[in-house]
């Protein structure tokens, strides 16, 4: 059973609770707050909630009219795409998120590159065209062909949106105003969603994109995208002003050093950002693989099926 301290269930956040009672009250952060402190008041977890049964009546569509559907795409989609972000929106994680720039900074980690690539990989697009009646099946391919999906999915527009946000993001005084408006602050997790899903699904996603650029090319984008979160973390960390201005001082939380969890939060970009990086240009290499192989075979084939229209047109003659 979840359990919600007071001080969180008064607010939509613990920061705002904290800086009415002068910043005191606010219990320090631990791995069992994670769990205990978990929420779902919020519009996000409810998006969840519908994505997850959307995904899972289009899987029972199919396999009611005896068509199968990998069972890996609907463990990515569930697990750790819509799974995690959760786990760092509805959790304790979120209740801390506008309070420990480092707890911030692991949800940026995982809404805009963690989940995304395993959404991606889950295939929604593809559940979806195959489970849809024909209007609206001719809906959402008109828009997948749109003009702007054409230019968002282009790998180069998304990968200027993806490396340039997060910099217009934390050194301008916009992430300053996302911790003082909730609605700002989540306008910012949909916000790293919806970058991270515009990046990622033309390299690494299976849906029927416009405009996929061949394997050679996506590898080599996704090799220029690695050092991209050790230039932002690095900057973070040797930054010598505190991202968010006076907010974080003036909590005055006696547990926490806004400059040492500034220097962690931007290890955490630093090195989650490598890992994902590397471990994702293995799996785009593994694609690129499965890819050749399907093509070998499907030469092989029609290499086949060409000597055997040969040999009959022998055997007649």
């Amino acid at each position: 059973m979840l359990h919600v301290d007071p001080i969180f269930a008064a607010t939509s956040g613990a920061v705002a609770t904290t800086l009415a009672d002068g910043g005191g009250s606010l219990p320090p952060f631990t791995v069992a707050r994670v769990f205990t402190e978990a929420r779902l008041d919020n519009w996000l977890g409810l998006a969840l909630v519908l994505a997850a049964g959307l995904y899972l009546y289009g899987v029972y569509r199919l396999r009611l009219r005896g068509d199968r559907w990998p069972a890996v795409r609907t463990i990515c989609f569930l697990g750790p795409g819509l799974g995690g972000i959760a786990a760092v929106t509805l959790s304790g994680l979120g209740a801390y998120d506008t309070t420990l720039l480092s707890v911030h900074m692991v949800q940026h980690m995982v809404l805009s590159m963690v989940a995304p690539i395993f959404l991606a990989l889950g295939a929604p697009i593809t559940l979806a065209l195959r489970t849809l009646p024909v209007r609206p099946r001719k809906r959402l391919l008109a828009v997948v062909h749109s003009r702007v999906a054409r230019v968002y999915s282009f790998p180069l527009v998304a990968f200027a949106i993806f490396v340039v946000n997060p910099f217009a993001l934390y050194f301008t005084d916009l992430y300053g105003y996302t911790l003082e408006h909730g609605w700002a602050h989540e306008l910012v997790h949909a916000h790293f969603i919806a970058t991270g899903c515009v990046f990622f699904w033309p390299l690494l996603g299976l849906d029927p994109l416009p405009g996929r650029w061949p394997y050679p090319a996506r590898a080599l984008l996704m090799v220029l995208s690695v050092p991209f979160h050790t230039v932002l973390g690095l900057t973070i960390m040797q930054s010598t002003t505190l991202l968010g201005g006076d907010w974080y001082p003036s909590l005055r939380l006696s547990w926490s050093d806004p400059w040492n969890d500034q220097v962690v939060a931007g290890g955490v970009l630093w090195a989650g950002g490598e890992f994902v990086s590397v471990t994702m240009l293995a799996v785009l290499v593994v694609q690129w693989i499965k890819q050749s192989e399907r093509e070998a075979r499907r030469l092989d084939r029609e290499l086949d099926r060409q000597e055997a229209r040969e040999r009959a047109a022998e055997a007649s003659a």
